[in-house]
This record gives structure tokens, sequence and C-alpha cells, in this order.
């Protein structure tokens, strides 16, 4: 289960704040100065995130970089996400982490994350104008991708199962949710 809460005698947390944080194996993200916490995700949560890394870098073009968390998305000082995948243009790269929306977003649903990536991280990309956002379910499997139109986002796909969908932007790339879960090793 996600945790939330607020800095030191209730005021917001920081970049700096965050900086702060020990090492504890979670996932620390920061939205409006509140503290996201979330346990470490499953081995079928970073398949499916290692899966489709992989299907994405095959065919991203040298202006754009694929990465997977942890990697520091800095929208302000009191917004830091970590997208279980991004696409970042290599021109919007800093020393360290992205301290811009990237152009691709993608969360792999967990039990523990699932409400918060499907509203609260969605929202926030929409805010900070990051053009396309996923969402993967291992469970079912599927993904769901919104693109930003005249300033919200609009759901493009949908597709479940062997379904494929071939996206556009942020570049050409064809996904089936299937193709993104294996099975466990029997």
């Amino acid at each position: 289960m996600a945790v939330v809460t607020v800095g030191q005698r209730g005021s917001a947390f920081t970049r700096d704040d965050l900086d702060a944080l020990p090492d504890d194996g979670r996932r620390h993200e920061l939205v409006d100065g509140l503290l996201i916490v979330t346990p470490a995700p499953s081995w079928r949560h970073q398949d499916a995130v290692l899966e489709l890394a992989v299907r994405l870098r095959a065919t991203c073009p040298p202006r754009l970089r694929v990465f997977v968390a942890p990697l520091g998305v800095v929208l302000s000082g009191a917004t830091v996400l970590e997208p279980d995948v991004l696409v970042a243009r290599m021109s919007d790269l800093g020393t360290r982490d992205l301290p811009a929306a990237p152009v691709l977003a993608v969360e792999v649903l967990s039990a523990s994350t699932r409400r918060l990536d499907l509203t609260l991280k969605r929202a926030t990309y929409e805010a900070a104008g990051c053009p396309s956002y996923w969402v993967i379910d291992p469970d079912v499997p599927s993904l769901r991708a919104w693109e930003l139109r005249d300033g919200g986002y609009v759901e493009v796909a949908h597709v479940v199962g062997q379904q494929a969908w071939t996206c556009a932007s942020p570049f050409p790339v064809q996904v089936r949710p299937s193709d993104l879960v294996r099975p466990p090793a029997e």
C-alpha cells in the first residue's frame, strides 16, 4: 500500500527533503509537496517494465532516450516523479535527472499503486504537459494510452491480451499487452 505524508511539522516536502531520505528499497516521489512512498514492485511488474523498455528502445530515434525507474522527473521543487518507463528528449536531460516532462510516461500497475497511477499521477503528468501517458496492467494484461490534446488527456488506445496497438507518438512502435507479461516458468 502507498503511504502519502507531509513533511516535518506539517510542512510540504521539497526536492531537498527527498534527496535526504535514506535508500530503503522503496520508491519515494513528491506530488505538490506530499511524499508518496510505495513498496518495491513485484517481479511480474518489473518483467513488464523491462519488456516494454526493450520494445521501445528498439525503435527509439536518436533524439530520444528510453529509461526505466528510478530516474527522477522533476516537474517542480515540490513534484518529483519516477515513472516505471519514460521517453525523454536528449535535449531535456539534466546531469542527473529529467527537469522537464517526458514525452512519454508509463506506469505499470501494482496493487499498491493502481489508484495513484490512474488518478494522481495521470493528472500530474497532464498538468505538466506530458504528451503521452500509458498504463500497463500486468494482471489483465492490458494497455491504456492517453495523448495530450488541447491541454487535456484523451484516451487513444485500450488494448487487452493479444490485441496489438501501434502508436504514432512519441514514435511508431507496436505493443501487444500479452507480450509484456510472461507466464511464470513451470
